[in-house]
């Protein structure tokens, strides 16, 4: 199964959703790992897993049904969450896909929170683990 990461721009999580994000991650199916990632702005690039696939997250992005966000685990993917002004266009433009979580404007804490149990939901989904009932 691909390693999968959560890069993201920003500072410290709160420990309340450091505690949820370090949950979802410990109960990833078997075959699954997610690797979380903090970086500065400036070294966003360089905090990039060599290979895989960049799917930024951006308000502007591809809204996707849970099925669909799981076809993304089929390789190495790093999931890229950027600062309090977003992801730089010119990193946007290169990335392989570009996602929304909501159309909502979520806290950046609370959007790590809830792109680590989308990908967690999406594993369970891929492996057929019933937390997804589709």
């Amino acid at each position: 199964m691909p390693r999968l990461h959560v890069l993201a721009v920003a500072a410290r999580l709160p420990a309340w959703a450091e505690a949820a994000c370090a949950d979802y991650a410990r109960r990833m199916p078997k075959g699954y790992e997610i690797a979380r990632i903090t970086t500065k702005p400036e070294r966003l690039r360089s905090a990039l897993p060599k290979g895989a696939r960049i799917v930024a997250l951006d308000e502007r992005g591809r809204d996707l049904t849970t099925v669909q966000f799981a076809r993304l685990l089929e390789e190495e993917t790093v999931f890229v969450i950027g600062g309090a002004d977003g992801l730089p266009e010119n990193f946007k433009a290169s990335a392989h896909a570009l996602v929304r979580l909501s159309s909502l404007t979520l806290a950046h804490a609370l959007a790590q929170v809830v792109l680590v149990e989308q990908i967690y939901r999406a594993a369970t989904l891929r492996t057929g683990h019933p937390y997804h009932r589709a």
